[in-house]
């Protein structure tokens, strides 16, 4: 009896990687990257935020540049550059957001919260509902522990590993692929320099427990309710009694 031979060929597309896999490998790349703030050479600008968009549309050249070029191996080494990509563009996309703080006069304020708030928000933003809450005009970062910086790096690996796998199918059509690659790393490097304006004008700072608790501590409405309910009490002891 003859044993059964592989099927697979030198043509055949490569194995579907698992995107839990990758989501795995996205998030491990993304809590080592976040831990280290990118020191910068900008001087604070008299004009901010017309420094910070001309240093933002620097980047995102530099960004379409660098994804398009590592986009262009065709078929199996295509795929293998869709993480060293990533690690790339995010390399470019964390100097920005330190340069434009620099350039702000705020750049010993940018911790991993931070970091982490103006490279992915964007991406998904219900991974970042509980990292910051809104003072008025101003963001209140809450300190992160190291369990919840790794669940948003699951949720945020997840959501990038799916989109870079379907970045690597298109790796099978080089330049066309490159093409695409590059427009969306322009892309995406332009909604951090956004987010990171944005925090940046709006002002922000580092959130303790009592600002955390203030919101809820201090409404109207339920002081409202509870004089209600006291009302509707009072008036069913005295129909009791009656």
């Amino acid at each position: 009896m003859s044993k059964s031979r592989p099927t697979g060929s030198g043509d055949a597309l490569p194995a579907v990687i698992d995107p839990d896999d990758a989501g795995g490998r996205v998030s491990r790349a993304i809590l080592d990257f976040v831990s280290h703030i990118p020191a910068s050479r900008v001087d604070n600008h008299a004009q901010p935020e017309a420094e910070a968009r001309r240093l933002a549309n620097r980047a995102a050249q530099r960004a379409a540049l660098t994804a398009g070029s590592l986009a262009l191996p065709p078929g199996p080494l295509g795929w293998l550059t869709v993480l060293p990509e990533l690690l790339a563009i995010w390399k470019i996309q964390a100097q920005l957001v330190s340069d434009i703080a620099a350039a702000y006069g705020r750049h010993a304020e940018l911790g991993r919260e931070q970091m982490l708030w103006c490279l992915f928000r964007h991406t998904t933003a219900q991974a970042f509902r509980d990292v910051a809450i809104r003072m008025g005009d101003r963001l209140l970062f809450r300190r992160l522990s190291h369990g919840m910086i790794e669940r948003i790096a699951k949720q945020v690996g997840v959501k990038l590993s799916r989109r870079a796998l379907g970045e690597g199918l298109s790796r099978w059509m080089p330049v066309i692929g490159a093409l695409g690659v590059g427009a969306y790393a322009y892309y995406d490097t332009g909604q951090v320099a956004a987010t990171t304006i944005a925090m940046m004008e709006q002002g922000f700072g580092t959130a303790d427990e009592g600002d955390a608790a203030e919101p809820a501590a201090t409404p109207r409405k339920p002081s409202a309710t509870k004089h209600v309910v006291a009302r509707l009490v009072r008036r069913r002891g005295k129909s009791d009694t009656e």
